[in-house]
């Protein structure tokens, strides 16, 4: 079994971390805004899809 040394764990993590390239505010912000868009857009068609359908299901089925 290997031997856990924490300070080693720490360090290793603060190069991998430096390594990263993060993405500035701007960025940030129109990701998500583009996120809420789309997610608007599924929930719209997902609505629409669900009203289309329980129509169809009416209307076969003789419903009101």
């Amino acid at each position: 079994m290997a031997k856990y040394n924490p300070v080693q764990f720490i360090q290793e993590v603060r190069q991998e971390v430096s390594k990263v390239t993060w993405p500035t505010w701007k960025e940030v912000w129109i990701t998500t805004i583009m996120v809420l868009i789309m997610v608007s857009l599924a929930a719209v068609f997902f609505l629409v899809t669900d009203q289309v359908i329980g129509w169809l299901v009416q209307l076969v089925l003789g419903g009101r």
